[in-house]
Order: structure tokens, then C-alpha cells, then sequence
């Protein structure tokens, strides 16, 4: 058996490896394989920019409901006391109704993403 100068590898008459067909094919699989990994990365990029939306969604969701409830518990508690003249009575037991409306809301609606995954 005579080796060849180049590469060190074997004649192909010889039945050794061919190294151009092994380039080939081995470019050939790298090709198939960068089309596989942009292929993937497309399909998987658009299920999580859409699951990073509605978790953003509901995250300003619940932290709108909690505000909400605080600021509309104040609010009545503040006209009520305006209006039957208990001036702090009523705006801090509304500020407590209202605060807990808002974290009844805003637990639901954790619980509700929470089913969703």
C-alpha cells in the first residue's frame, strides 16, 4: 500500500477513504443542519414572545386590580366621610375593604395564569 503525499490518507483505488467525498458529504450535513437550526429557531421564537405577552398582560393585569381596589375603597371612604361627616372612620375601614379586594382580585388572577400553563 502506497500512501499519497497529500493528507497522509490512503489511495481510493486502494479502497481507503476519499477525503474530497467526505468533505462533500460533511459540507452537505452542515448545510442540513443550519437550515434545521433556523428552521427551529423561528418555530420557537414565536411561542415565547407570545407566552412573554400575556405573562406581561397579566402582570400589569394584577397590578392594575390592586391598585384599583385601593384607590376606589379611598375614594368611597373619603365621600362617605365627606358626606356624613365620620371623617377618618369611614376612609380607613373603606382603604381596608379596598385593599382587600384588590389582593382577592389579583390572587385570582395569578391563579387563572397559573391553570393557563
Amino acid at each position: 500500500m502506497v500512501q499519497s503525499s497529500s493528507g497522509g490518507g490512503k489511495d481510493p483505488q486502494d479502497g481507503g477513504p476519499d477525503y474530497s467525498d467526505i468533505k462533500r458529504r460533511l459540507n452537505t450535513l452542515e448545510g442540513k443542519l443550519d437550515q434545521i437550526k433556523r428552521k427551529g429557531a423561528k418555530d420557537q421564537g414565536e411561542p415565547e414572545d407570545g407566552r412573554r405577552g400575556r405573562a406581561m398582560g397579566t402582570a400589569f393585569r394584577i397590578a392594575t386590580e390592586l391598585v384599583a381596589g385601593v384607590v376606589v375603597g379611598s375614594l368611597i371612604g373619603y365621600f362617605l366621610d365627606q358626606w356624613l361627616g365620620t371623617a377618618p372612620f369611614l376612609l380607613i375601614v373603606f382603604l381596608l375593604l379596598g385593599i382587600a379586594a384588590g389582593l382577592i382580585n389579583s390572587v385570582r388572577a395569578a391563579q387563572r395564569m397559573q391553570k393557563d400553563l
